[in-house]
């Protein structure tokens, strides 16, 4: 100790100076550590094509000051010009792989990689709403839960939500009736939203709503959870804004925090109400297991349950994916039918034929593939819309593209909207033309060029669900209404972690003579 401090009277050294001293080294240390990972960027992605990066902001400057419907514009012009894949920088050195062709896609199903969720990755920034539920975790932890959750969606389990479907249809119907009556316009997300919010409240988690209820203003919960995703979108833009400290001083911040934590109160009701059920009645009053029962009750190979953050998330998450992925499939659709009337009219004819002589509109389970029409035009929508319009995976091992090796840690994502409407993989593929998914054109296709709930282990575990019901709900408004646009609104896209539209879709419905 003495030696110690001889050395720093004799180099005229104090504490201070040499705490100043060490932080200097520390950041000169930081910068030669990520000048040599720029060079090594540099050297892997040397020949990978994509669009003209800035030495800073890499490509961040494409976007900034476009909208979503622009921006989207610009990612499809990518994807055509460089077929395949290709490098999007952002700021702090950044890249990752943008794909938007079937081969990436078949590289996303032989995988179950997890999301990005460090500090760069857009992931992370969703976190504080769904933390780590079944779209979010990866690894071990989201192996356990999808395990855990398969069996809630079992055909079994599937089945006796038609009622309920049918039974939402019909109130959404209803409320569309003051606008065929005073020959009004109507949003058209928030009715939709409504109707699938309530279709997954009362069949995940028998919980009953009055979400459906017309008084005028838009529910509190899709009005949340679209300004949420918004949020997430806004600050996946703006790399300065990554800092949780820095956000959340803010006022998008605050208001985010605002949301999230009103959406976790939903959930915690939600599932404090059917536990208290369970605790009254234990499962004698049910005709079959619901999703959140399966969440209280499953135990995995060592006996472990669910943790109630574990339960709490997995609620955030499917009371989100549940309806808002859906509402945006059951608009755009409608926005697409109501566009190309002689494809609604189709439907219609399908429709009518299938219920002629019923002493009711109900949608019976053995419908379902009967409506083989009305499926080729929820599928063109997906694929002309896109309801979820890229995912993301984060590389754990060294692997290949064309030949290419990419280290471990590269983000690759796979940019369905460009997929689905790259001129290399479709023939017109700005155009609406739902015989692309007959029979015999779907035999023609490569299998993962049509990829709407994702591919592979990953894929979207309520993709039945989510098309039963949107069968049903179409049938239902298209049995008793003609839809035709507001030729006075212009409707423009909205990315975000669904699709939404920017101003909203805004449509008129007329009457059918049956």
């Amino acid at each position: 100790m003495e030696f110690v401090k001889k050395n720093f009277i004799e180099n005229n050294l104090t504490i201070p100076k040499l705490l100043v001293f060490s932080a200097v080294a520390y950041v000169v240390y930081l910068l030669v550590k990520f000048v040599l990972y720029l060079h090594e960027l540099k050297r892997v992605f040397r020949d990978v094509p994509g669009p003209e990066k800035h030495w800073l902001y890499g490509n961040l400057h494409l976007i900034q000051g476009l909208d979503s419907d622009e921006q989207l514009k610009l990612d499809l012009e990518s994807c055509n010009t460089f077929v395949r894949y290709y490098a999007w920088w952002t700021s702090f050195g950044k890249v990752h792989i943008t794909g938007c062709h079937p081969d990436i896609a078949r590289m996303f199903a032989k995988t179950s990689e997890p999301k990005p969720i460090g500090f760069m990755g857009i992931y992370r920034l969703g976190l504080p709403w769904l933390g780590e539920g079944l779209l979010i975790a990866g690894g071990k932890k989201w192996a356990r839960a999808r395990r855990l959750l398969t069996p809630a969606f079992h055909f079994d389990i599937l089945k006796p939500y038609m009622s309920i479907y049918n039974d939402a249809a019909d109130l959404l119907v209803g409320n569309l009736e003051r606008y065929m009556e005073k020959k009004e316009r109507f949003e058209v997300f928030d009715y939709i939203s409504r109707a699938t919010l309530d279709v997954i409240m009362r069949c995940a988690f028998s919980y009953q709503t009055d979400c459906q209820k017309d008084k005028g203003t838009r529910h509190p919960y899709v009005q949340a959870v679209e300004e949420i995703a918004d949020a997430w979108n806004y600050r996946a833009r703006k790399p300065w804004l990554y800092p949780d400290w820095l956000y959340y001083m803010t006022r998008h911040g605050k208001q985010f925090r605002k949301n999230c934590d009103y959406v976790h109160t939903v959930a915690e009701d939600v599932i404090k109400q059917r536990k208290e059920a369970l605790d009254r009645s234990g499962n004698s009053d049910r005709k079959y297991l619901d999703f959140l029962d399966i969440l209280l009750t499953a135990k995995d190979e060592n006996g472990q349950g669910l943790t109630p953050l574990e339960i709490r998330n997995e609620v955030d998450t499917f009371m989100f994916e549940g309806h808002d992925t859906t509402a945006s499939a059951i608009s755009w659709i409608l926005y697409s039918l109501a566009k190309y009337p002689e494809y609604q009219k189709k439907c219609q004819e399908e429709i009518d034929e299938l219920l002629q002589g019923r002493d009711t509109d109900d949608i019976e389970w053995s419908d379902i593939p009967k409506l083989e029409y009305l499926t080729m035009c929820i599928k063109e929508g997906m694929r002309d819309h896109s309801p979820v319009p890229f995912i993301q995976r984060e590389f754990t091992h060294d692997f290949e593209i064309d030949g290419k090796t990419f280290p471990a840690g590269t983000t690759v994502s796979l940019h369905i909207f460009g997929l689905h409407h790259n001129k290399n993989v479709w023939e017109n593929p700005m155009e609406f033309i739902p015989e692309r998914f007959s029979k015999e054109n779907i035999a023609k296709m490569d299998t993962f060029q049509f990829v709407p709930f994702s591919a592979g282990p990953r894929n979207c575990i309520g993709q039945h669900f989510a098309m039963n019901e949107e069968k049903v709900i179409i049938s239902k408004l298209l049995r008793r209404y003609w839809f035709e646009l507001d030729e006075t609104h212009s409707v423009r896209r909205k990315i975000g972690a669904v699709m939404r539209a920017e101003n909203g879709i805004y449509l008129y419905v007329r009457p059918r003579d049956l």
